[in-house]
């Protein structure tokens, strides 16, 4: 179920982002507790996002959602920024990243490790590299499980 809410929200979002010049970052619905949660991500790509921005959208998906009703039952709509440590989901947020500190999780071993923290220095159609410690490591896409930008303190 969780998916399908996530694809017909996004379907419903989109529209209302772009018109906002804004973009889709990233679509969450899940349960914490008692509460179910759907959580929209947004930015946009030059100088980010504000609690205005967040409001106007959070207002108007609402209306939206109210209109078409796609989710069964209550949940709790949340709009905001991706943060600082942003989902790399899509080839625009891979190439936006490159040469920033990302961390990546595989789903399996590759040289032994499945997390990997490193300067993203190239993207590819099936893979990226990552520098880590000097070192560079090629993961094939399909192995990645998760990929955002990460801090460096």
């Amino acid at each position: 179920m969780s998916r399908q809410v996530v694809e017909t929200v996004e379907k419903i979002a989109l529209p209302i982002l772009q018109a906002e010049g804004l973009e889709l970052v990233d679509i969450e619905f899940k349960k914490e507790g008692q509460n179910w949660f759907l959580r929209v991500f947004i930015d946009r790509e030059e100088k980010g996002v504000d609690l205005d921005d967040c409001t106007r959208v959070s207002e108007k998906l609402s209306e939206a959602l109210d209109q078409t009703d796609p989710i069964p039952g209550a949940y709790i709509l949340e709009v905001s920024s991706p943060g600082a440590e942003r989902p790399l989901k899509k080839s625009s947020d891979f190439k936006r990243a490159i040469g920033k500190y990302v961390h990546i999780s595989t789903y399996e071993p590759i040289d032994g490790n499945k997390v990997f923290e490193g300067m993203l220095t190239h993207y590819g159609e099936d893979h990226l590299t990552v520098e880590v410690n000097g070192r560079s490591i090629t993961l094939p896409l399909a192995k990645v499980a998760k990929a955002r930008l990460a801090i460096v303190f």
